[in-house]
């Protein structure tokens, strides 16, 4: 018997660990017809905006849980933030290494699919599957209304408009928040010389505005659908300056071992483009803003 306990032992250890400490061991991803079979989907949100509002609702709340309705099965929110999503769907920690992204450790898979105001990045498509576009977005340079700096004056070039958008930053503060849309480094303002000022507070990108207007920067960054709320609940006491990035486009992200579940989405999409219901969508939680984004809202898709 000892020497049988010699070799269950080192597999027996982790076990005990996982049921001492209340841890389910990690599990992994599933896809359509494990989601089916189980009865529920998990979606992975992000207190963001108007998209996932924290209060039970918001654009991705909605829109996934009329998924979940679509393929059968009950609907789960489960909050988590920017630091944590990606490890919560894929069941590991993942990090930045230049332009390549390292996957390490294991730990418990929380959800199925992440919706929370998403952007696509060309490192998060290393790691996980986007589905079809759900919204489009732009990375913009705020300032408090106070500030001297004024707006550009836009161009035809977008390019040459996002280069006059840097060139204001100069030597003024940048508050960012690093492993989310606004990072720097995924624009290039990254050991530049520049005065990069990371919020490290919270995880949560709505205390980016509070945080400009209690000084703790002069400047920050802000995508569009955030700015468009901010704009509204802080009238008055900031600016838009120009913009820091391309348009971007957001979307649900899964695994890349979750084919099925990816493709049922993208089928439940279209369909709400089909039959109006997305729109109404969009204009609950994000009236006006079509006129920043006209082609995409009138592409099919």
């Amino acid at each position: 018997m000892k020497y049988l306990w010699k070799w269950l032992a080192p597999a027996l250890v982790p076990l005990l660990a996982a049921a001492l400490s209340g841890t389910a061991l990690p599990s992994r991803a599933a896809d359509l017809a494990e989601i089916q079979a189980r009865g529920e989907l998990r979606h992975l949100g992000i207190r963001y905006a108007n998209f996932v509002t924290g209060d039970g609702d918001g654009f991705d709340v909605e829109l996934v849980r009329g998924f979940a309705r679509h393929i059968g099965v009950q609907y789960r929110l489960v909050y988590t933030d920017f630091y944590s999503v990606l490890r919560d769907l894929l069941g590991q920690d993942v990090a930045r290494q230049g332009q390549r992204v390292v996957l390490s450790g294991r730990h418990p898979v929380r959800g199925d699919m992440i919706a929370a105001g998403f952007t696509v990045l060309p490192w998060r498509e290393q790691v996980v599957a986007y589905s079809a576009p759900t919204f489009p977005s732009q990375v913009l340079l705020v300032a408090r209304a106070d500030s001297p700096l004024r707006p550009i004056a836009g161009s035809p070039s977008l390019a040459d408009d996002i280069r006059q958008t840097k060139a204001l930053i100069g030597r003024r503060s940048l508050l960012v928040m690093e492993r989310t849309c606004v990072d720097p480094a995924n624009y290039g303002l990254k050991d530049v010389g520049l005065d990069l000022r990371a919020y490290t507070k919270s995880t949560n990108l709505n205390e980016m505005v509070p945080a400009l207007l209690n000084g703790e920067a002069e400047l920050t960054l802000l995508d569009v659908p955030d700015a468009i709320l901010d704009l509204q609940k802080w009238a008055g006491q900031i600016k838009v300056l120009g913009p820091i990035s391309e348009e971007q486009v957001l979307a649900a992200a899964f695994p890349k071992d979750a084919p099925a579940l990816r493709q049922a989405f993208d089928d439940y999409l279209r369909g709400l483009r089909a039959d109006g219901s997305y729109d109404r969508l969009v204009d609950k939680y994000y009236r006006g803003i079509r006129r920043y984004f006209p082609a995409f809202f009138a592409t099919p898709r």
